[in-house]
């Protein structure tokens, strides 16, 4: 080994980051404690006709409610952005994500098409609210002393989110292991529960 060899920094690596929306996550968290409570209920105390109901309508509900809020998540990696989305998760190496942005919803932006990033909201009200604080100067300062014009620009949560994206993707947008092409697929476990149910249901029903 040379003295070169010995002596070169090792490459750094970067923590992989996740995002994930906390309002959806205890909204979900609630809707499945009530929709059991609930369905749990008729399955033991219904007739044959009202527990096959509620079963029918437990497969179909509790996916829903967990591919809305329980399911979305983002994940940034060193060499690839992962987006879990309600029915598909879409893997994208970062060489192959040309733009991301937050209008009305946090959108990844590649050669072939766009997809929403569920997991990180974007709030117009949080927008609005830091944009008065901005303007009345309002903004929170740093303490312990310092400097007040210190501070950074006070920002929404998905702007900063996407702000952090960027800058891991002008990171690795030209090393080789982030070169790849998209892979989307579908989420077939939640999928195939939610078809049975939806089917299910809509048969007893009828009857």
């Amino acid at each position: 080994m040379t003295s070169q060899d010995r002596t070169s920094p090792p490459q750094q690596q970067y923590a992989e980051r996740s995002y994930r929306s906390p309002a959806a996550l205890v909204g979900g968290a609630l809707l499945l404690l009530l929709g059991l409570w609930l369905g749990g209920d008729a399955l033991l105390r219904g007739d044959v006709h009202t527990k096959l109901t509620a079963l029918f309508a437990l497969l179909l509900g509790v996916p829903l409610v967990v591919a809305f809020t329980l399911r979305p998540l983002v994940r940034a990696g060193e060499d690839r952005l992962t987006v879990r989305n309600p029915f598909r998760t879409i893997t994208l190496p970062w060489g192959a994500v040309e733009d991301l942005r937050a209008a009305f919803s946090a959108e990844v932006f590649t050669s072939g098409g766009k997809y929403q990033l569920w997991a990180v909201p974007v709030s117009l009200r949080q927008r609005k609210k830091v944009s008065r604080q901005a303007a009345r100067g309002s903004a929170p300062r740093p303490r312990f002393g310092l400097d007040a014009d210190a501070g950074p620009v006070p920002r929404a949560m998905a702007d900063q989110t996407l702000d952090e994206l960027r800058e891991i993707k002008e990171r690795a947008t030209h090393r080789e292991s982030a070169q790849d092409e998209p892979v989307v697929r579908w989420s077939y476990e939640v999928l195939a529960p939610l078809v049975v149910g939806a089917v299910g249901l809509a048969v007893m029903v009828a009857l």
